[in-house]
């Protein structure tokens, strides 16, 4: 497996990242939301959205890739707050989704956080529990979007 941060350089990578982040959207999370929510998610995700965000240096992207084969999309935003982790049907189960938070953990530890925070959808609930985030909230709803808001204690060493 390899990871790599994408910059908005790398917009036919950008274009394709986002791409599996819909794909996977719709398939485990859309059929939960009600349409605004769904719209929502889909501006935030838009292109232009995204490489703005990445332009003015507010997100960062990480990709993985089983050999050619694009796997798994995470992104941070501001100090620590993951805002997408999206991993194909395929690979769940297999570490992609730790691999790419141990990315996002050891950038964040770097920059001296000592906490990552995440508004997980009830889907990836069980998925960030097993990663080591804790609730720190009741599931809740805004703009149509469900999230569960958690957060990461890290250990500076």
């Amino acid at each position: 497996m390899q990871i790599r941060e994408l910059s908005a350089r790398n917009e036919a990578e950008l274009k394709e990242a986002l791409s599996l982040v819909w794909a996977v959207f719709s398939e485990f999370e859309a059929p939960e939301y009600v349409p605004e929510g769904i719209s929502v998610f889909r501006e935030f995700i838009s292109f232009d959205s995204i490489i703005k965000m990445l332009e003015q240096g507010t997100l960062r992207l990480w990709v993985s890739y089983n050999g050619e084969f694009l796997t798994g999309v995470i992104a941070v935003r501001g100090q620590g707050h993951i805002s997408l982790l999206f991993v194909r049907r395929e690979y769940h189960r297999r570490g992609i989704a730790r691999a790419l938070f141990a990315v996002v953990e050891e950038n964040c530890k770097s920059a001296g956080m000592d906490t990552i925070t995440v508004n997980s959808s009830p889907f990836a609930a069980g998925a960030y529990h097993s990663l080591g985030f804790i609730d720190t909230g009741k599931e809740t709803e805004i703009n149509g979007i469900r999230f569960i808001p958690m957060k990461y204690e890290m250990h500076l060493s």
